[in-house]
């Protein structure tokens, strides 16, 4: 269930606003404002993104943790769900308006969209 954040690949949704309306999220203090005390949503996930570099929550019905660091510019994380787990990656990450796209690879990889609430 590699996905969960592209956090991986799974979780692309066909109809996703166009790449145009997103802009970079660039510095670490930018992305920290923007998650600090809000959930990551999408449909089945819930996550938090916390200011120690922690990754928790929920993914269809499973358990979520993991670790995230910013470095040069890019979203680092690894997750750990269910039995499974997903490797560090660093994403580049995208901002419009409360939907954060994270594009796994460097931004040369898979994406997906996650609500901020």
């Amino acid at each position: 269930m590699r996905g969960l954040f592209v956090f991986g690949a799974a979780m692309v949704m066909a109809a996703t606003p166009a790449l145009a309306d997103f802009q970079p999220v660039r510095e670490e203090t930018t992305f920290r404002a923007l998650v600090e005390g809000r959930e990551l949503t999408r449909l089945g996930i819930r996550l938090q993104v916390l200011p120690q570099g922690q990754i928790t929550g929920r993914g269809f019905g499973m358990q979520v943790g993991g670790e995230w660091e910013w470095r040069d510019g890019y979203f680092c994380r690894t997750l750990e769900f269910g039995s499974s787990g997903d490797p560090y990656n660093c994403q580049l990450v995208l901002r419009d308006g409360n939907t954060l796209r994270f594009i796994s690879d460097q931004g040369q990889g898979d994406q997906a969209d996650l609500r901020l609430r």
